[in-house]
């Protein structure tokens, strides 16, 4: 009889841990939209001529030049977002992009993605024109996180854990598309998160 007592004793509390930590993680994950979880591209219209397709999870490219923009416009938010690229791969993540069919710095914020770019301090990590990085921090060759926050006109960019940008300013843009570049290399992008704030 003990034994049976603490069997269902032990399944008691295991089922009431999982409880709790789906209901954690529920918590956590309150608000987040994905945007792209490996499966499809329903959410994104591709502009340019850069050859994106689904492989393993990801999306990739590596010819041509372009973007993948969202359908969507937004002001203020948290963006999550997993990316891949090889060490010479020329991309960024353009941010509140006021005009869907010509992404630039001069009509988007660019998070850049460029190990290789001329001038470094608004190479990887920097937010091109607004906020310059200092060492610029590598992402060639390996899986890497960037969280993006835009509020307002304030902005913190984090790489791997490491903070690249922190409370720069900014009043260009107060709202506009996401767009996942492709300009040289090799890019995968393999899931991007946005939780509205």
């Amino acid at each position: 009889m003990k034994a049976t007592t603490i069997i269902t004793s032990a399944m008691l509390l295991s089922g009431a841990l999982g409880l709790f930590h789906s209901q954690a993680s529920g918590q956590s994950d309150a608000g987040w939209i994905t945007l792209f979880d490996g499966n499809n591209l329903d959410k994104w219209e591709k502009i340019g001529d850069a050859n994106w397709r689904l492989d393993d999870g990801a999306v990739v490219a590596d010819k041509g030049n372009g973007h993948l923009v969202s359908k969507d416009d937004y002001s203020d938010f948290e963006l999550r977002a997993e990316f891949w690229v090889d060490s010479a791969a020329n991309s960024g993540i353009f941010i509140r992009a006021t005009n869907p069919a010509k992404i630039g710095s001069d009509s988007a914020y660019e998070v850049n993605i460029f190990d290789t770019r001329p001038d470094p301090a608004y190479g990887t990590g920097a937010i091109v024109n607004v906020a310059k990085v200092e060492p610029m921090p590598k992402a060639g060759n390996k899986w890497n996180v960037y969280e993006i926050v835009a509020k307002g006109p304030r902005f913190n960019v984090t790489l791997n854990g490491q903070r690249t940008v922190d409370g720069a300013e900014d009043t260009k843009f107060p709202k506009g598309r996401i767009s996942l570049q492709y300009g040289a290399g090799v890019v995968k992008f393999r899931k991007v998160n946005i939780k509205p704030l």
